[in-house]
C-alpha cells in the first residue's frame, strides 16, 4: 500500500477514480434496473457531458498553477485529455452505432440536417490528432509543432460547449429549456481562455510573488513605538 500511495499522488488518485465515475454509475445503474427508460439517450448525453467536464477541467490547470503555484496541475492534463477523448469516443459509438445502428446513410444525412452534430463532428475529428500524439515520442518529433497542434484545444472547448448547447431545446436569451447547464459551461470555457491570453497569463502568475512581496514589505515596517 505504502509503494502505491508512493507511485501516486492524491490528486492521481482522485483524477482517475473521477474520470470513471460515469462508466461505474451507468454499469451500477444497468446491474439494477435503474437507468431511465431511454438508457441510450442517457448513455449519449452522460458520456458527452463527462468529455466536456473534462475538458473544463483540462483548461483549469494552468490558471491555477498561475495563481496558486500547484506545478503538478500541468502534469496531470494530458491524462485529463485523454480520459476526455476517451468518453468522446464513447459518445460517438453509441451515436453511431447504438442509437443509429451503423447506418452510414441516415447517419450521414442527420448530421447534414442538424447544426450541432456537425460542430459535434468537427470537434472530435479535431480531437484525434491531440489525443494520438500527447505521448512525449511524438513531443520530441514534432518539436516545436507539438505546442503549435495542442492550441487547437482552445478551439474545440468552445465548439464542443456550442455544440452540447445547440442540442437542448430551449432559448438562450431567456433561460428556458434546459440551456442553462450549457450556458454554464460556456461562460467558465470563456473565462478559461481569457486566462490565456499573455497579458492577463502574465498579471496571474505574478499574483503570487506579489501577495508574498506585499507581505513581506509589510512584516519589514517598523513597529511604532508603545506609548
Amino acid at each position: 500500500m505504502k509503494r502505491f500511495f508512493s507511485r501516486y499522488t492524491p490528486l492521481q488518485i482522485a483524477m482517475h477514480i473521477y474520470a470513471w465515475t460515469t462508466i461505474a454509475h451507468l454499469i451500477i445503474e444497468f446491474a439494477t434496473g435503474t437507468i431511465s427508460i431511454n438508457p441510450i439517450q442517457e448513455m449519449e448525453q452522460r458520456t458527452g457531458r463527462q468529455a466536456i467536464t473534462l475538458l473544463v477541467l483540462l483548461l483549469a490547470c494552468s490558471p491555477f498553477n498561475a495563481v496558486f503555484g500547484w506545478r503538478e496541475l500541468l502534469k496531470r492534463r494530458r491524462t485529463l485529455g485523454l480520459y476526455a477523448f476517451m468518453y468522446a469516443t464513447i459518445h460517438v459509438i453509441i451515436f453511431v452505432d447504438l442509437d443509429y445502428g451503423l447506418a452510414l446513410s441516415l447517419i450521414a444525412k442527420t448530421i447534414l440536417q442538424k447544426q450541432y452534430i456537425i460542430v459535434g463532428v468537427i470537434s472530435f475529428l479535431l480531437l484525434i490528432p491531440l489525443a494520438l500524439t500527447s505521448f512525449d515520442i511524438w513531443k520530441k518529433r514534432l518539436g516545436k509543432n507539438w505546442k503549435r497542434l495542442h492550441q487547437l484545444i482552445y478551439l474545440i472547448a468552445p465548439l464542443v460547449a456550442l455544440h452540447f448547447a445547440w442540442s437542448k431545446k430551449g432559448d438562450i436569451f431567456t433561460l428556458q429549456g434546459d440551456i442553462v447547464r450549457p450556458l454554464i459551461y460556456g461562460i467558465v470555457i470563456g473565462i478559461f481562455l481569457i486566462f490565456r491570453i499573455p497579458s492577463i497569463r502574465r498579471a496571474l502568475a505574478s499574483l503570487p510573488t506579489r501577495n508574498l512581496f506585499l507581505f513581506n514589505k509589510k512584516n519589514q515596517q517598523p513597529k511604532a513605538d508603545a506609548p
